[in-house]
């Protein structure tokens, strides 16, 4: 489901009305439900991993490398003795944390860029598409690799990374959005009653335009888990030996024949996660429809 045709279809009403949340909408929505105790499940474990995990991140048994499950070590150990299921839990914070980073900054700098350029005149609104076409016409993930090359890997040069290029998209959301209720009586009627234009925009227009960037970083949220693991399954993400998806995936992948099972737990718990944000994402594109 697109937000372009979720908006269309629901232009007569403001859109912070459409997406307040509410008791019946949480109670009647079992895609939201589900989405949010996916993900709340999630948040828990990284913030009690330290209670939660039996061993360190990189605690290594020596003694038991590639050990099947068993009670010791429910999920086995990997290749250096690195019990799975605490660098599993562990590294549910990098994750997380790396990715809410990457998608919540560049969804501030798009917003305020969005609704700049919206607002204020045909001049800044054409330099800032302008600056985002240009950006628009190179493939993301290659920008994404070259910063990260010339950065070094890690958290920092992810952030950076998707800061300087994921603006993009929020900007040309939330422009779009701000011209549209700019022309809307209720916005004139403030104009015209001779509210500053800060407050207009900050009270009257930003309420009505948020929906849009709120549902697609939702969805930016599973896209960059799945890129941030990807990335580093490339050796370009978060360095060893932090505890990361993506590099679990990639120091079991040399074992996939003899020990299969080590290469499930990491790729299931990116799957898990974009299904509930995936679940989050729809529920309120369909609220913002209806």
């Amino acid at each position: 489901m697109s937000t372009q045709s979720a908006a269309s279809g629901s232009a007569g009403r403001p859109l912070g009305s459409r997406l307040r949340p509410s008791v019946g909408f949480l109670s009647s929505s079992l895609k939201l439900r589900i989405g949010l105790g996916i993900v709340a499940l999630y948040v828990l474990v990284a913030i009690f991993a330290g209670l939660l995990a039996p061993y360190g991140p990189n605690s290594e048994d020596l003694f038991h490398p590639l050990a099947d499950p068993s009670a010791q070590h429910l999920l086995g150990t990997d290749g250096v003795g690195r019990d799975v299921l605490s660098r599993l839990i562990y590294a549910s914070r990098i994750d997380l944390s790396v990715a809410v980073a990457a998608v919540a900054i560049p969804a501030v700098i798009g917003t305020a860029i969005g609704l700049a350029a919206g607002f204020y005149g045909r001049l800044l609104g054409g330099l800032a598409m302008r600056l985002a076409d240009l950006v628009l016409a190179f493939p993301v993930y290659v920008l994404v690799l070259a910063v990260v090359a010339v950065l070094g890997p890690g958290a920092k040069s992810i952030i950076i990374a998707s800061s300087a290029l994921g603006w993009v998209i929020y900007a040309r959301l939330v422009r779009g959005e701000v011209l549209r209720v700019k022309s809307l009586d209720y916005v004139l009627a403030a104009r015209a009653g001779g509210l500053p234009r800060r407050r207009v925009l900050l009270g009257h227009v930003l309420p009505n335009v948020i929906a849009q960037p709120v549902i697609y970083l939702t969805s930016d949220l599973v896209i960059l888990i799945l890129a941030l693991s990807a990335l580093t399954f490339l050796g370009v993400g978060i360095p060893a030996p932090t505890a990361e998806w993506g590099a679990m995936i990639s120091d079991a992948a040399p074992f996939l024949r003899v020990r299969p099972w080590l290469i499930i737990p990491p790729g299931l718990a990116v799957v898990v996660l974009g299904v509930g944000l995936s679940l989050i994402a729809d529920a309120l594109a369909d609220r913002l429809k209806g």
